[in-house]
């Protein structure tokens, strides 16, 4: 049974997620898990998110949840950004990434400190689950005696790789770029190249960006723990690794994303559809089951339009039905990376998503068999609770990382071949790659096997946060522990 609100009246947890999508989404989930256990919660944001969050809050306050939203000033400006740039996917970039924007986001991000404190006197929380990028917390949390919980939107796997990377640095003992090594201390022999990590761990001169690692990596040995959207039985060896081996305690709650039952919480996560609802559902329901290829690199990936054109031509050439969500706008410029009559010789096997998708509820549709991704962890994890492979091409942050757990640990996935870390653009695929590679996911010789093992774990994430499963008993036992340390 969950905690009773009756038993636990004041326990009350304060969020505050990073100002980006892909750390918003996963904890406004959060906010609401703890609220349906009798919790009183409150997320914090700044003006410009509240659009993205706040018909989510509003629809669980007439439910009956005790949930609350708290605004802060962001203060672009006195940080050098433009005005009204508030969330880190709304950074300007014209060639990829731009580390002048992204290094003053993160100086922003460290002016919340005294509003945020002010908003503590205020609120009196008993625990702040407070996203890894806020360092800061951690002072505020002691000063208070207050447990600070960490989230950084990653798996156990990352957390146990980053932790061997903090330890015995493996990737500056190889010759090359492209050597494989494997990282100490992790189960599994996970094996990796210099080339597919990020560059803060492959630098030896200290710099602005492996000052913010090492700050990151002492407000997670302060913190009171991590809560993690995983569940056991997906990464189970990494889970019982970071906990017993580490020493440190964590709690895994997910997948998060399955606490949006109804159609209307599942459309409204982060910002408004692109495209209408019943025109994508209609459009599914006219395919065969498993048939459709789901195409989405998520929120920060942006290709440039060689790239772009590529997976036209290779989408093309797999005879598959897809959905392919496109960052891009059309414009009078598409023919540049558009091949010429694309669009008309797809018509009916083919719709193209400009801006932003209802990723889950696509991913929940039968029709659907198979998920191209930039493994990111969210998506990574939506795709596992659809019970769904994967056709693995990851960019940068941590992907590298999640792909090995998808194609090596959990043998559900297929990748394309990236071989090097590159911030928001990618490293460039050839079409002949991404073909085979869709090919292989939804018609091959073992598409088959990883459908089975897929389909498998999406029982098993369905079943982990439902009464009496390991997620549901995780969060179940954090908030005992967070109503016994505040009586």
């Amino acid at each position: 049974m969950g905690v009773d609100a009756t038993e636990n009246p004041k326990l009350h947890v304060l969020f505050f997620p990073f100002m980006g999508h892909g750390h918003m989404i996963p904890m406004v989930d959060m906010t609401k898990l703890f609220a349906m256990r009798g919790v009183k919660t409150t997320i914090v944001t700044t003006p410009l998110n509240v659009p993205f969050i706040s018909s989510t809050i509003e629809r669980s306050k007439n439910s009956g949840f005790d949930i609350h939203l708290k605004v802060l000033n962001f203060p672009c400006v006195e940080a050098g950004l433009p005005e009204g740039c508030e969330n880190f996917d709304s950074i300007p970039s014209s060639q990829g990434v731009n580390l002048d924007m992204i290094a003053k986001f993160f100086k922003a991000a460290d002016m919340f400190e005294q509003p945020f404190e002010q908003l503590i006197q205020e609120c009196k929380p008993d625990c702040l689950l407070v996203d890894m990028f806020f360092t800061w917390a951690s002072d505020i949390a002691d000063k208070y005696d207050i447990p600070r919980l960490m989230f950084n939107g990653c798996s156990f796997l990352s957390l146990c790789i980053s932790d061997s990377v903090s330890l015995y640095e493996p990737q500056k003992k190889v010759k090359s770029g492209s050597e494989p090594f494997v990282f100490p201390n992790v189960p599994g022999d996970i094996k990796l190249t210099r080339d597919q990590m990020a560059v803060i761990f492959t630098q030896n001169e200290e710099n602005e960006l492996t000052r913010s690692v090492k700050k990151w990596r002492e407000a997670e040995l302060k913190s009171y723990g991590f809560i993690v959207n995983s569940f056991y039985e997906l990464e189970a060896a990494y889970v019982d690794h970071y906990r017993n081996v580490i020493g440190r305690k964590a709690w895994h709650v997910g997948p998060v994303s399955l606490c949006n039952r109804a159609i209307e919480d599942k459309l409204d996560r982060g910002k408004k559809p692109s495209v209408d609802e019943q025109k994508c559902l209609s459009w599914l329901d006219s395919k065969q089951p498993k048939s459709v290829v789901y195409i989405c690199f998520g929120t920060a990936v942006d290709f440039n339009a060689a790239q772009l054109t590529e997976i036209a031509f290779a989408i093309e050439a797999t005879g598959q039905h897809f959905i392919w969500v496109v960052k891009k706008e059309k414009s009078k410029n598409e023919e540049d990376w558009l091949p010429e009559g694309f669009e008309e010789r797809t018509e009916g096997k083919g719709l193209m998503i400009r801006g932003w998708a209802p990723q889950v509820l696509i991913l929940d549709h039968e029709a659907v068999g198979a998920f191209v991704t930039h493994c990111g962890w969210n998506s990574t994890l939506e795709c596992v609770s659809a019970g769904l492979p994967m056709v693995t091409w990851p960019v940068f942050a941590e992907q590298f990382y999640n792909e090995k757990l998808v194609t090596d640990v959990l043998k559900i996935g297929v990748g394309v071949g990236t071989k090097k870390w590159k911030e928001v653009v990618g490293d460039f695929v050839k079409r002949d790659a991404i073909e085979k590679a869709v090919k292989e996911i939804m018609v091959g010789e073992k598409a088959e096997e990883m459908r089975s093992r897929a389909k498998a774990l999406g029982e098993m994430a369905k079943r982990a946060v439902e009464e009496g499963g390991s997620s549901f008993r995780d969060l179940n036992d954090l908030i005992q522990q967070l109503s016994s340390r505040r009586r």
